[in-house]
């Protein structure tokens, strides 16, 4: 038998953490250039919240972190004296998963955009 790993199960969990301080770098410089002069125009904002979760996950995988599963949830609405509460929930393992969240805010629309990094063995 040879020495070193032989017959062993290969550690889990990733080599490297997810880099949650880029991928909120990437949100508020995504959110901010696209959505700074921006009004809130309901058919618009539909298509611009598609667009800028495509924007933001080509980005973050731009970063080549391996093995993780990037999931890219964005909601954009009006600002008008309301308010709203947004909840998620997912099934992960806290040692290797975790999320990016970044609301944005101008004269007339709210932005919220979360990031969950799933690692995949």
């Amino acid at each position: 038998m040879h020495g070193g790993t032989a017959g062993r199960d290969p550690p889990s969990g990733p080599s490297k953490r997810f880099p949650v301080a880029a991928v909120d770098d990437i949100l508020k410089d995504v959110l901010g250039s696209y959505l700074r002069e921006q009004p809130y125009e309901p058919a618009r904002c539909r298509d611009m919240a598609k667009d800028v979760a495509e924007i933001i996950k080509a980005r973050v995988k731009d970063l080549m972190i391996p093995r993780y599963k990037i999931v890219v949830v964005m909601h954009i609405g009006q600002l008008n004296e309301q308010s709203m509460q947004i909840g998620s929930r997912c099934l992960w393992d806290p040692a290797s998963d975790t999320f990016s969240s970044y609301v944005f805010k101008n004269a007339s629309l709210f932005a919220l955009a979360n990031v969950y990094a799933v690692y995949f063995e």
